[in-house]
């Protein structure tokens, strides 16, 4: 049998080898291959030859097609999220010589981060922001009482490309009332009052031995956050739950929730998170990071060295 050049809706076959393709009805002079039993054209033209094809070489292509886009389709791995956790001294960041407004500042600066998340409840920062727009000045009393916001990282928002997220769970009611607690507790459970008092004034003394209290470099270390883990477990283990949403462990879940919801909205994007909150929250917040496997936390004392 000769290798035709026309043939239309007949079997066709290649040499002496007995391997059948079934070519188009009416379309001479193509090229087909047998896959599955199907015709299929790789070539047209007017002098082409029918080749027919092994199937097992069609079986292999069969199987192999499917791999070669799976692996064409595969996505490369999502881009880890930089975070640093950045423990703040409040009101000590006007007095600190080596913690001060500007110290703060130079550290942002380095860190330039794409989003900051802040210990600002979320209904005070519209305020505060436009407070600080129109004047320069933020009265808004929660915040206010903030000089690292106040004075640091909103007069950085002006020169700097970051978004500002608020992450405090904090409520003015909740606040009102674990006070109110706390008084009660100091006579009502006195025993456990002075314990939990001992513990916090035993931690604020070994820091200030150490000379940790406004240090930033030591404010940054594991033995910091040791301490003060040591200093408010009292606290926690004896009132977080007669204090509801005030109490220690409720409180900081339910800042980390905020900071989390954060995390997870831009998943993947490769972006830079700084995180100020109070340094005595610091341990706790990393504790919780430290379960993610979308992050790269990382040390934060480099970045005041």
């Amino acid at each position: 049998m000769t290798k035709s050049s026309i043939h239309a809706g007949r079997e066709c076959r290649a040499g002496s080898a007995r391997r059948f393709a079934r070519c188009e009805p009416n379309r001479p002079h193509e090229l087909c291959v047998a896959i599955g039993g199907e015709w299929n054209p790789l070539y047209t033209g007017r002098f082409a030859r029918t080749v027919c094809a092994d199937r097992r070489v069609a079986r292999r292509v069969a199987l192999i097609i499917p791999t070669l886009l799976l692996i064409a389709g595969c996505a490369a791995p999502a881009a880890l999220n930089d975070v640093i956790v950045m423990g703040m001294i409040h009101d000590g960041h006007r007095t600190s010589t080596k913690y001060g407004i500007d110290v703060l500042k130079r550290a942002i600066e380095r860190i330039d981060p794409d989003y900051v998340l802040c210990e600002i409840p979320p209904d005070r920062l519209d305020a505060a922001v436009q407070e600080f727009r129109t004047s320069g000045k933020v009265v808004e009393p929660r915040v206010s009482r903030f000089p690292e916001y106040v004075d640091a990282l909103l007069p950085l928002s002006s020169e700097m490309d970051f978004e500002i997220v608020p992450c405090a769970a904090w409520t003015k009611p909740m606040s009102d009332a674990r006070a109110a607690k706390l008084a009660l507790f100091e006579t009502s459970r006195a025993d456990e009052y002075a314990e939990m008092s001992e513990a916090e004034a035993w931690a604020n003394q070994k820091l200030s031995d150490e000379g940790m209290n406004d240090d930033p470099v030591l404010i940054h270390t594991d033995r910091y956050d040791e301490i003060v883990a040591r200093g408010l477990e009292p606290y926690n283990r004896l009132f977080n739950d007669a204090l509801g949403a005030g109490g220690w462990d409720n409180i900081n879940a339910g800042h980390y929730a905020l900071i989390e919801r954060a995390l997870d909205a831009h998943r993947g994007e490769g972006k830079r998170f700084l995180i100020m909150f109070g340094a005595w929250h610091k341990y706790w917040i990393r504790a919780q990071l430290r379960g993610r496997d979308d992050i790269r936390l990382v040390p934060t004392a480099p970045f005041f060295e």
